[in-house]
């Protein structure tokens, strides 16, 4: 390791040479109260910038145990460390001058959920803080401009770090609310299953959000509040006593008119498998952290998946029990979206009628006498949804507006009233009553077959850079194939995307043998993902990327969309 004098005298010495001699700064090097690390430097001013990384040991930071001894505290303390080093670089970067993308300093955009990654990290024995950064070497053209990033290095970025890393320096007050309320959310997490329930949306939670393309609160929104009949109070070890409204496990449906908040509720629960941050307005919304949202993928790729509970016997009598299509319908991809979420271990099940395949979800009775059982191979799942709870523990909570059916099979209906709930289970059971469901045979349906064991494609060699690309949430490009994860709405941040990416190229190089199925492959990862860390997906070639940690949902997710899975 060198001195940080030794990175001023190289700097001196390759000021106004070409840009690659930049090269030479990789390193480590000590500066007075941190170690910067120089991990990659970009070809040039244009390419993406230089990856870097800060190490201050924990007696330096001095953060207490208290605040990052348990994961979930840990976690949270992270993500606020992240958030505070990334405003004092909005406020540095490009006060370094040059060409490209000179004087740039950034690091994760963190949005309203609380994520692990790769961009900062408290070792959980001695408290050090790691934090990953990127920085614009700053060019005069394509020619080095040491000076401007002599400025970087040795006046704006060490203002970063005794701003936001050094906890003398920090607002303590602040730092123990966001790992208090990490915990409370964690407690609340582990209750759902003792009460009974699924999900967990508190009083005065703020559902509404900004818009389509923000995830942050809308101002003037509806506040939300429990009925009565479905209030559930808790005691939190920080916050103490809190009221919400508890959605009991089973079948819920979730009814009203048009724009009264049916799909707001629906989108908080989704996004309830993760903490938010304190002024999100969902800080209490928790749900079961197993839950997937369901919906029809139209021309998604399908490799041997059990369907058969849902689809049988087509016309061309393709096996439905090993299903595969390169173009599916709505209809098979959503019965595919079902049997995947099971062999992801999912309890819940979260389902809106306006992006569900129409004949999947039900058939009404005219149809079901114009158009003979023995005609139709789709069982819809208003046929199985009992069986799904009832067999296999799997509870499923639906949005509907336009068909009452589901009245029938449902255990809890809430209608959303001008953004409120209002539980009328009993109103609409005796209303049901006037409109019986004929009712169908169906033998029962066993779990689906795994029997998928993968095998990996020549084209992953191990130790074989695989070009990795990005396409914000909507996919991610490896190889010289695109998988397309736009219809993976629980997904987060793109940087989880990329995290995919790279456990996808990890699991074909290292894991992938033929012998394992796709849930040991899944647990391998979570494993690894749980001992060392997202960066031990990628290793430190060219320095680790910015990562979000995916849910194991969503590892399976990807795997599922993956047109070139040889299973």
């Amino acid at each position: 390791m060198q001195t940080s004098a030794e990175l001023k005298n190289l700097l001196a010495r390759i000021d106004r040479r070409s840009y690659p001699a930049y090269k030479e700064t990789r390193g480590a090097y000590r500066f007075p109260k941190y170690i910067l690390s120089i991990d990659h430097v970009q070809g040039d001013p244009f390419a993406a910038p230089s990856r870097l990384h800060i190490r201050v040991e924990g007696r330096t930071a001095a953060f207490p145990p208290s605040l990052w001894g348990q994961p979930c505290r840990r976690i949270a303390l992270q993500d606020e460390l992240t958030r505070q080093f990334g405003r004092q670089a909005a406020r540095i970067s490009f006060q370094a001058k040059g060409s490209g993308h000179s004087g740039l300093v950034a690091v994760s955009r963190c949005g309203q959920e609380v994520l692990e990654r790769t961009a900062c990290r408290i070792d959980p024995e001695s408290g050090e803080v790691l934090l990953r950064l990127e920085v614009g070497f700053p060019a005069a053209g394509r020619t080095i401009n040491a000076r401007e990033l002599e400025k970087i290095l040795f006046d704006l970025l060490p203002r970063c770090v005794e701003a936001s890393l050094l906890y003398p320096n920090l607002d303590a007050g602040r730092l123990q609310a966001v790992a208090d309320l990490a915990e409370d959310q964690q407690y609340i997490r582990r209750m759902l299953p003792k009460l009974g329930l699924c999900a967990f949306v508190a009083d005065g939670s703020i559902l509404p959000r900004e818009s389509g393309v923000s995830g942050r609160p809308m101002k003037g929104a509806v506040v939300f509040r429990s009925p009565d009949e479905l209030a559930v109070t808790l005691e939190l070890p920080h916050k103490g006593k809190i009221t919400g409204m508890g959605i009991r496990e089973g079948v819920t449906l979730i009814v009203g008119g048009g724009y009264h908040g049916k799909s707001t509720l629906l989108k908080a629960l989704e996004m309830g498998v993760y903490n938010h941050i304190a002024g999100d307005g969902r800080e209490y919304v928790i749900t079961d952290e197993t839950a997937v949202k369901i919906r029809a993928e139209d021309g998604r790729s399908i490799r041997r998946t059990d369907i058969s509970m849902f689809i049988n016997d087509l016309p061309n009598g393709r096996d439905t029990a090993a299903f595969t299509s390169e173009d599916a319908s709505g209809s098979t991809s959503q019965a595919a979206g079902v049997a995947e979420s099971m062999e992801a271990g999912a309890s819940l099940l979260l389902m809106d009628e306006d992006t569900s395949a129409t004949n999947f979800m039900i058939r009404d009775e005219l149809m079901q006498r114009v158009i003979r059982r023995e005609m139709e191979p789709i069982t819809p799942f208003i046929q199985r949804v009992r069986e799904l709870y009832e067999a296999f523990g799997i509870s499923t909570v639906i949005v509907a507006g336009s068909s009452g059916a589901y009245f029938h099979v449902a255990d809890s209906i809430i209608q959303m009233d001008r953004y409120l709930p209002r539980d009328i289970t009993a109103f609409a059971k005796k209303e049901a009553a006037a409109f019986p469901l004929s009712a169908e045979a169906l033998p029962p349906a066993g779990f689906p077959h795994v029997s998928r064991r993968p095998k990996p494609s020549p084209a992953f060699r191990e130790g074989e850079r695989i070009k990795l690309k990005t396409l914000g949430r909507d996919g991610i490009s490896v190889g010289r194939e695109t998988v397309d994860l736009r219809y993976v709405e629980q997904l987060a941040d793109s940087e989880q995307a990329a995290a995919l990416g790279c456990c996808l190229v990890y699991a074909q190089q290292r894991l992938l043998d033929g012998k394992k199925d796709l849930r040991q492959v899944a647990a391998e990862l979570e494993e690894i993902l749980e001992g060392e860390g997202l960066s031990a997906l990628c290793g430190d070639r060219g320095g680790v990327p910015f990562l979000a940690r995916p849910r194991k949902q969503e590892i399976f997710a990807c795997f599922n969309r993956y047109r070139g899975l040889q299973p």
